[in-house]
């Protein structure tokens, strides 16, 4: 047991495989594309929001305590890790959430908040540029930051409060971004 769960990739596949059992053991011919893309909807920002908060409920306030000694192994082998996993999500979440949109026959709707559509609209536009930090924003200062690209301990330093404020601007917008997704149905 302890050989299966110390492996990521085969724990993926068996929940994979358990949630295919249950789509079709609970559904069986009525599978939809848009009832898996909600599902990949909600995995990818399960991973997305739960790696933004572990970001800035985790490690960024750790990072002062943490010995110089090993501040390295956070930089070369822990952060860039998270951080690919980040950015990814992000965009995965808002391919699948527009997909959703488009399946369901309200996307445009959504974008241009018409009636009834404005609050998911709004939690749509949110999460589109909560994705847009991370990809123009986060991720190439985090580049510097890490040492991925080549900057002077200055631009290093410039680089990390600016990925700092936009990533905090995401946790910020997550809260209304919640709220939007939560109550879009509610009459």
């Amino acid at each position: 047991m302890a050989k299966f769960f110390g492996n990521l990739n085969a724990v993926l596949v068996v929940g994979l495989l358990a949630t295919i059992a249950l789509i079709f053991g609970l559904h069986g011919d009525m599978v939809t594309g848009n009832a898996i893309g909600r599902w990949l909807h909600l995995f990818f920002g399960v991973l997305w929001i739960g790696l933004l908060y572990y970001l800035n409920f985790v490690q960024v306030p750790l990072m002062p305590s943490i010995p110089d000694d090993l501040k390295p192994a956070v930089g070369k082998h822990i952060a860039p890790k998270v951080l690919f996993y980040f950015r990814w999500a992000a965009l995965l979440t808002v391919v699948t959430g527009l997909y959703v949109a488009w399946a369901s026959g309200w996307l445009h709707q959504a974008m241009t908040l018409q009636p009834p559509y404005q609050m998911i609209g709004v939690g749509m536009w949110i999460a589109i540029i909560m994705a847009a930090n991370v990809w123009f924003i986060i991720w190439p200062k985090q580049k510097r930051v890490l040492g991925i690209v080549e900057a002077t301990a200055d631009e290093k330093a410039a680089a990390g409060k600016v990925a700092l404020m936009a990533s905090r601007t995401n946790v910020l917008l997550s809260l209304p971004m919640f709220y939007t997704m939560v109550n879009a149905n509610a009459g």
